[in-house]
């Protein structure tokens, strides 16, 4: 079984992977301050959630974008499972050609997801991840990444608004009922949600007259599922892109 675990600065995602399978997927708070023992025995207790033992692991692979987090989390595996895991950066084999001005920069999720986008579903291909940030990469028909932009995630947009703003309370994500609001809950509820889905609708539309090309549309990330069905550019929305990707690269770099 191949773990492929996606550390992002809110959420450490892990999916256990049997065979082509995802049999497991988990979410962990990401934490600086969590030992290598904390990150192990997590892991390992998701493991027996899911019917698995720490035995059952045959390798890991791991994208990151907090390098202060990796070093526990790489010595966890190390030490609870004996494995060095592969991690998704400069001299990785991901089936992706890097056509921007600093390959070096771009990040190994997005890397991962456009493997996942292009290898599943082809290309030419606009890949959203809703994530901490929400990202989008342009991946061209010959499997190159030539384009891409990022912008504040929906999550870290609200959580600037109320906690800039002291009369304004927390509120959940969701799609309103309706956009004539009658209370600042429910204001800020769709206000948040409309804002949001119209800058998404725009950008892609942007997309659409630079390129002067057709191409498909492939969400993923924690809130996706929120907006993907209510955005009509939107083609496909896969929870599990990254796990695909990731396993895509995994098997490119061992000949599996």
């Amino acid at each position: 079984m191949l773990v492929a675990v996606d550390i992002g600065n809110t959420n450490i995602v892990l999916g256990f992977m049997d065979n082509s399978t995802i049999a497991g997927s988990y979410r962990i708070t990401t934490k600086t301050s969590r030992s290598s023992d904390e990150y192990g025995l997590m892991i390992k207790e998701f493991l027996n959630m899911s019917g698995f033992e720490a035995d059952d692991v045959d390798d890991v692979i791991i994208t990151s974008v907090v390098p202060k987090v990796m070093y526990s989390f790489r010595s966890a595996i190390i030490k609870f499972f004996d494995i060095d895991p592969m991690v998704v950066g400069p001299g990785i084999k991901t089936g992706i050609n890097i056509r921007m001005d600093d390959p070096a920069s771009v990040g190994g999720d997005i890397l991962a997801g456009c493997a996942g986008a292009y290898f599943v579903y082809g290309g030419p291909a606009l890949v959203i991840d809703f994530g901490t940030a929400t990202t989008y990469a342009y991946v061209d028909a010959s499997g190159a990444l030539t384009a891409g932009l990022i912008t504040v995630g929906i999550q870290s947009g609200a959580a600037a608004l109320w906690g800039q703003t002291a009369q304004l309370p927390e509120v959940e994500i969701i799609k309103p009922d309706t956009i004539l609001s009658s209370s600042t809950r429910s204001a800020m509820q769709a206000g948040l949600y409309y804002n949001f889905l119209g800058g998404v609708e725009r950008t892609i539309e942007q997309f659409r007259q630079e390129l002067a090309t057709d191409f498909k549309v492939i969400a993923t990330g924690g809130l996706g599922r929120v907006f993907a069905h209510d955005i009509d550019a939107v083609d496909t929305f896969d929870s599990n892109l990254l796990f695909k990707g990731m396993a895509l690269i995994y098997a490119r770099n061992t000949q599996r």
